[in-house]
């Protein structure tokens, strides 16, 4: 089995609507960085030197590569990285080799199966 290594860089407020979403799509599982930062082309804006930006968090996601494409464009729509400027960002990238999964290629085998 295969896998893909999704990357989202989200605000914290949108965290666990990703979670639920990519749940809901096949993820099996995800872990969370919080305190994460980050800065697109505009710089945010300080007051006093305080940043005024959101708190972000990194969610990381090994899903079955069949269904990576499906869950990254669902997670897309939850965290409104498309419409609205400056709320994250979503990414796979291809996972050589993983250990510590087989739980979750018992449970996935069945669902590629079926969508396959």
């Amino acid at each position: 089995m295969r896998f893909k290594l999704i990357l989202v860089f989200c605000e914290d407020t949108k965290t666990e609507h990703i979670m639920d979403e990519a749940r809901s799509c096949g993820a099996t599982g995800a872990t969370i960085i919080n305190n994460a930062r980050g800065e697109g082309i505009k710089q945010k804006k300080t007051f006093f030197g305080l940043s005024l930006e959101t708190q972000r968090d990194v969610v990381l996601f090994l899903v079955e590569e069949h269904m990576s494409r499906h869950i990254l464009e669902h997670i897309s729509l939850v965290g409104e990285f498309d419409t609205s400027p400056g709320t994250g960002i979503a990414l796979q990238i291809d996972v050589e080799d993983a250990v510590g999964v087989a739980h979750q290629v018992e449970e996935l085998v069945e669902k590629v199966e079926d969508e396959l």
